[in-house]
């Protein structure tokens, strides 16, 4: 995400800053698009042969999508997160090229068997600290940071457990909250790790971000609001929260956020086992989270007082009600030209008007969808058209001509050209029936900046209950 050089420089460096970024008609800005997409794949190895299993909330703790930073590539080396058989938490590092890790715990074990109390890894640039946030859902939450510089000088540091400081229950002394859940970092263009995090539970809770200088945490606040009324065909909800697709920041410095509804109101569904997410809904930033604009420039948000709500005006850049299983926290990124790209799934309306089981509707019906904003500030909305048979996430990457890469669960590539403004996918690595993947995977997004190298990581489904399983990672080289 934004822990390496944006694709831009990348670009200007690989090619002498020839005028690539010329403007005009809807690929605006795009690098040169002579190389469509491809993926061959390059390294496939074993991070752990028994890595803790057990499903909850139809996912994996070392394996869902909205993890984010599970496995992050940074100065050389690229970093994954986990926790073993015996519920430790484990963080290992491989250089580059290499085929071998190291693996160290770091003194925390997982506390419940909830899906959603995954290990989420930081870095802070200008200390060289990795950091670390584990285990939470709507609860408290253990934080782990490395000694100084084991990031920024990784040859010159053993990898040992005593790189690692305590367990904390706090931010060094910042409590945040009791509440709370999904940990996103990334790095400001200013240099600083920002912590994206849920404070209060489903249905009714608010985006926050704290910051850290390389010196000491500051909680920024909440940026949403949770109240307001929704009200739709089948009834009305004043309470709900925003899930949110990721953060990235632009090579301009804009912070692109999407992100869906959940509404708290059953009342707003046709069918008690669907799903309450509603909407597409985007804002940006210049000013690293402090401020929140719509996709027309209004401001729309101050963090920390004037919320975000649902009834703020011009959020909405793709509409759909809560009868289509629309699935929250799916995937995001941003463009050479700084524009914003998102991908979400949900239930057609050419299978039906109301799904009554997300899990099955989902597994039978949903369709990934990519969303984007050209530089004349329209929307555009194409059908992935490969069937998710899954009621999982999708992860969406660019590479260095901006063709796009959907990762889909079990391990299958689609991609599609700059070129056709995104319009011709195809299939281009299909790992069902030789990966044996659970589902859903972890995207290094950090790395196929840096490299090209598209990176992730997945478990392979049990052969029992909760009996442990491989965990691997699989390296594919993009275009560069």
């Amino acid at each position: 995400m934004s822990l390496t050089p944006n694709r831009r420089s990348l670009l200007r460096g690989a090619f002498g800053g020839a005028a690539l970024f010329a403007m005009g008609g809807a690929a605006a800005g795009r690098a040169t698009a002579a190389t469509g997409p491809s993926a061959t794949q390059t390294y496939t190895g074993v991070l752990d042969s028994t890595a803790l299993y057990f499903v909850s909330y139809n996912g994996l703790v070392n394996n869902n999508a909205f993890q984010k930073n599970g496995l992050l590539t940074y100065n050389g080396y690229q970093y994954a997160v986990w926790y073993a058989a015996d519920r430790n938490a484990t963080v290992a590092r491989r250089a580059l090229g290499s085929t071998t890790w190291s693996k160290v715990t770091v003194g925390h074990t997982l506390s419940t068997d909830d899906s959603h109390n995954v290990i989420s890894a930081g870095i802070s640039p200008s200390d060289g600290r990795l950091h670390l946030l584990m285990d939470s859902h709507s609860s408290g939450y253990s934080y782990v940071k490395s000694v100084a510089g084991l990031v920024t000088s990784p040859a010159s540091h053993s990898w040992t457990a005593a790189q690692f400081g305590s367990v904390q229950t706090s931010l060094d002394g910042v409590a945040l909250t009791s509440t709370f859940t999904y940990p996103q970092f990334i790095v400001s263009p200013a240099g600083k790790l920002q912590l994206s995090y849920r404070t209060g539970v489903s249905g009714n809770g608010q985006a926050a971000l704290a910051e850290y200088d390389g010196s000491s945490w500051t909680n920024l606040g909440n940026w949403t609001s949770a109240t307001g009324t929704y009200t739709d065909t089948h009834g009305s909800s004043t309470a709900r929260n925003l899930y949110l697709h990721g953060l990235d920041y632009g090579a301009d410095g804009t912070l692109h956020v999407f992100g869906t509804w959940r509404e708290n109101a059953g009342a707003v569904m046709c069918s008690s086992g669907g799903l309450t997410n509603h909407d597409t809904v985007y804002v940006s930033s210049t000013d690293y989270g402090r401020t929140w604009k719509n996709s027309a420039g209004t401001t729309v948000g101050t963090t920390g007082s004037t919320l975000v709500s649902v009834t703020s005006t011009g959020l909405v850049v793709d509409s759909l009600n809560p009868d289509h299983a629309l699935m929250n926290q799916e995937s995001q990124t941003v463009d050479s030209a700084g524009l914003p790209h998102a991908l979400i799934s949900y239930v057609p309306g050419r299978f039906t008007q109301c799904v009554t089981d997300y899990v099955a509707g989902r597994t039978a019906y949903a369709r990934p969808f990519h969303v984007w904003k050209d530089s004349a500030g329209t929307w555009h909305k194409t059908e992935v058209p490969v069937a998710m048979s899954s009621s999982q996430r999708s992860q969406l990457v660019l590479d260095a001509y901006d063709n796009a890469y959907v990762v889909m669960p079990y391990g299958r590539i689609v991609a599609a050209s700059s070129s056709s403004s995104w319009t011709d996918w195809a299939v281009l690595y299909d790992g069902t029936s030789t990966l044996n993947a659970f589902g859903e995977v972890v995207v290094d997004h950090t790395r196929v900046a840096q490299d090209g190298v598209l990176s992730f990581m997945y478990q392979e489904t049990s052969t029992g209950t909760t009996t442990p399983s491989p965990l691997h990672v699989i390296d594919f080289q993009l275009p560069v």
